[in-house]
């Protein structure tokens, strides 16, 4: 395991699949990620891998209503809420995968939406969502007065 990781994947039990194509995606892409699936392994301390995990740059939440009757994917969130409370890090990114309703203190965070995209477009939206900085378009917008 890396001494610095750059992502945390928290999740419902029901959406480790998407929790694993998120990982496969970043690993892909150069970044060292943490899952319970990958890493908490037999042998090891699931509470010292929750800890690292916590710790790592950016945390991503898997949002599906299976995610809000679980307590230990609630006490991962808290934890990185409470490292950023107003998101000027983005440490904690949910990522919308099945509808539902975000309680309290998740209601206001902007988050991904992955939701009905087939897989290609997942892929793309789920990578730029992560980029550092604004999204500025490539091109410009068309001008909106006169052009007489």
């Amino acid at each position: 395991m890396a001494d610095r990781l750059d992502f945390f994947i928290s999740f419902g039990g029901p959406d480790e699949p998407w929790a694993e194509w998120m990982a496969h995606v970043l690993e892909g892409e150069g970044y060292s990620v943490l899952t319970q699936g990958r890493d908490m392994r037999p042998g090891g301390n699931i509470v010292h891998q929750t800890q690292l995990g916590v710790m790592a740059d950016r945390t991503i939440l898997v949002l599906s209503p299976d995610l809000f009757d679980r307590d230990f994917p609630a006490s991962e969130w808290y934890s990185v809420f409470f490292q950023d409370p107003v998101g000027r890090l983005r440490k904690l990114v949910p990522v919308l995968v099945s509808d539902c309703e975000l309680p309290g203190l998740l209601a206001p965070i902007v988050y991904i939406k992955l939701l009905d995209l087939p897989p290609d477009k997942a892929r793309e939206v789920f990578l730029d969502g992560l980029k550092p900085g604004r999204d500025v378009p490539k091109t410009p917008p068309p001008y909106p007065g006169v052009t007489a």
